[in-house]
């Protein structure tokens, strides 16, 4: 397919382009307040704007126009964002600053990210190759905090009770259409108290596809609540209290199932799903207690302090039908709960900043699990995880932002970890119970970036981070299904996968222009990977068994070139490659990373009418075919990656909007307008094909 490398010429060799030209906050990137263009690491901010002029369906969709992240799809209802080539669990989600991260992640795509709802964010910030210095284990790929919505109370008028809300309704019309609503309120005295309340309904059909037709089996019901209330205890110190919860029903892994035809696209080809079933729920809540606020007396021994207590509960169940094979009836659940305490401070130290505190996350895991035959008569118990388990992670941290120069930044950091798993009853791969049992890591960490300010409009910024991930339940006693339906067992003798980051980057920043250069490269050490038991099995086990390293170009900006016209967009490639054992005890294979982000990019060019009730954008999105893929991974993911890889594509899209007052909005969207028949690469369906999107928000 030639077309994409075209436009991605086009892109890659004119003014890269941004989604907005402000200079937001940043609280991620240095758990203090920084400007963007003042950070030393690749960023990206995306506003609750962006998600609904954009009409983002899910979390991971509205990362799909940042350089450098490929949105995979396993299911309708699962999507897991592939940043810098690693994903899932190498990857950090932060909510209001609370891991949602936790030691049942499973490798690869994991579909938590899907449990965060886009409505009710405020607003995001990805940093990209952060390291673990502020954040602890994960944040290799990148740090992804979603801030949620608030009454924003302290922007109200001083002493004055005020009332508000709106009610939102989106419909979609691809395959059998969706239904979304979103009611949102609030309510408090400016300047003293606020309270939020939002609550989102969602009913997902069915999609559909030019090559396919309609995908049966992919729609899904969702509902979510949010709620917050803040209250300022004194000038400058705020009490916040937040509880969220959001539940999903019936998710299919439609590319494991009979509904499921396979597909064939300009040669390559996917294979059909052979289930009759595999469906999961998912349901999760976070309430955290938060005390944070600002000193602002000249020399205070803390500046600035975030102490946060906060409790997840999160269940997942799984059931499958694989029949007609034996023990083809399967089902799994876990019970998770995570206590977490984090403490942050900042205090001014000589020509600088330095930020310091602790954070520990403790989980209590409970399991269950089974396999049986159609007639009812073959039932044995089969764990996913280790039941009646624990895992502790404790980390503090030190980090000094030194100004020797008003034009010179030098960020260093350092942290200490310790992480322990206490395991319960488990099985090993003869079947047998295992005792409890508690293994542990310790791990130390650093960071050093620097940024130079060249001028008004133009900084360069690198440096080097550290990053680990502690292996965790699913590493040492995982057994669970994984690619097409391969058993993917777990192992007590695995050790903490290293990562180190190399990266530099320039920046500009005016009135009317943005543009941001990065390269990186990612060196991997001890990476935790499933190798076959025996040569040509199905069956893997996690060993430490992977080397390997990773490296790509992201090119970004924006150019308002009239008051009313706005061009944007981005290019991004990566390469990378490993090395792991065939087989257990077989010869070593060198060969692609897995999930390599092709060359994709995308050129959107917006009008605004001078009076600003208007908008208009269209938008093409375009990717090269990825075959960097041995055919033996292919042929074990059969059902997802077609033969010869995951073929080139273009997508165009076109969006409008109209405030017509100042309590009614209305916006509408053509998506997929040429009808296009494409996947993006490692997902577990196609992407949906022509459909109109239509919405409405009433405000008072």
């Amino acid at each position: 397919m030639k077309s994409p490398h075209l436009l991605l010429l086009f892109v890659a060799s004119s003014p890269a382009l941004a989604q907005n030209f402000l200079d937001p906050l940043f609280v991620t990137a240095t758990r203090s307040e920084q400007s963007a263009s003042r950070a030393a690491y690749s960023t990206a901010f995306i506003d609750a704007d962006f998600i609904q002029d954009n009409t983002r369906r899910t979390l991971p969709d509205a990362l799909a126009y940042t350089p450098g992240v490929l949105v995979q799809r396993t299911a309708n209802g699962h999507g897991s964002p592939i940043i810098r080539g690693f994903t899932g669990r190498q990857n950090l989600l932060l909510v209001d600053g609370v891991r949602l991260n936790n030691s049942t992640l499973r490798g690869g795509p994991v579909q938590y990210w899907n449990t965060v709802d886009p409505l009710a964010i405020d607003h995001l910030e990805l940093i990209k190759s952060q390291g673990s210095v502020l954040y602890g284990s994960d944040a290799v790929g990148g740090t992804l905090n979603a801030f949620t919505k608030s009454s924003d109370f302290q922007n109200r008028t001083a002493g004055e009770v005020y009332v508000g809300g709106s009610a939102a309704y989106e419909y979609r019309t691809n395959g059998q259409g969706s239904h979304i609503g979103r009611l949102e309120s609030e309510t408090g005295v400016g300047g003293q108290f606020g309270v939020w309340l939002g609550l989102s309904a969602k009913d997902f059909g069915d999609i559909e596809d030019s090559a396919l037709g309609r995908m049966e089996g992919t729609g899904y019901p969702e509902e979510d609540v949010d709620f917050r209330m803040d209250w300022a205890v004194a000038p400058g110190s705020t009490v916040t209290f937040a509880h969220q919860y959001v539940n999903q029903d019936d998710i299919s892994r439609w590319h494991r199932t009979l509904n499921n035809p396979g597909w064939q696209h300009d040669g390559h080809i996917a294979v059909p799903g052979l289930w009759s079933a595999n469906t999961f729920d998912q349901e999760r809540s976070l309430t955290y207690l938060r005390y944070g606020g600002e000193n602002p007396q000249a020399n205070a021994l803390i500046k600035r302090w975030n102490a946060t207590v906060s409790f997840q509960s999160i269940t997942d169940s799984e059931f499958q039908n694989r029949a007609p094979a034996e023990d083809s009836i399967r089902g799994s659940n876990i019970d998770l709960q995570t206590t977490g305490v984090d403490l942050s401070l900042e205090s001014e130290a000589g020509p600088g900043t330095l930020v310091y505190g602790f954070d520990f996350y403790h989980d209590e895991v409970d399991t269950s699990g089974y396999r049986n035959n159609t007639a009812g008569s073959a039932f044995r118990e089969s764990l996913p995880l280790a039941d009646d388990s624990d895992y502790d992670l404790f980390g503090a941290f030190v980090q000094y932002l030194w100004k020797p120069v008003d034009d010179v930044e030098i960020t260093a950091g350092v942290r200490y970890t310790h992480a322990e798993a206490s395991l319960g009853r488990f099985y090993n791969l003869a079947g047998v119970v295992q005792p409890s049992q508690s293994q542990s890591w310790d791990s130390a960490v650093g960071t050093l970036r620097g940024l130079y300010q060249l001028n008004s409009c133009w900084s360069l910024f690198g440096g080097i981070s550290q990053a680990f991930r502690a292996p965790n339940l699913d590493d040492l006693t995982g057994n669970l299904s994984a690619k097409s339906g391969s058993d993917s067992l777990g192992s007590t003798n695995v050790d903490p996968e290293e990562f180190l980051t190399y990266e530099i980057g320039t920046r500009h920043t005016t009135d009317t222009t943005s543009v941001d250069f990065s390269v990186f490269y990612t060196d991997v050490t001890d990476l935790i990977t499933g190798v076959p038991l025996v040569s040509g099995g199905s069956t893997t086990i996690n060993t430490n068994a992977s080397e390997g390293y990773i490296y790509g170009v992201e090119l970004e900006g924006a150019w308002r070139f009239h008051p009313q016209w706005t061009l944007s967009g981005f290019a991004a490639w990566q390469d990378g490659r490993v090395e792991s054992p065939l087989f257990l005890g077989g010869p070593v294979d060198d060969k692609p990373m897995s999930r390599l982000l092709p060359l994709t990019g995308s050129v959107a060019l917006r009008w605004s009418a001078p009076s600003a009730p208007w908008w208009v954008e269209g938008r093409l999105l375009a990717a090269t075919t990825e075959d960097r893929i041995t055919a033996a991974d292919q042929a074990a993911d059969s059902q997802r990656i077609p033969t010869h890889g995951t073929p080139g594509y273009i997508v165009a899209s076109l969006r409008a909007g109209w405030k017509v007052n100042e309590h009614l909005d209305l916006t509408c969207g053509i998506e997929n307008v040429t009808d296009e028949d494409y996947r993006i690469h490692g997902s577990g369906q196609n992407e949906p094909g022509f459909g109109g999107i239509l919405g409405a928000k009433v405000t008072w």
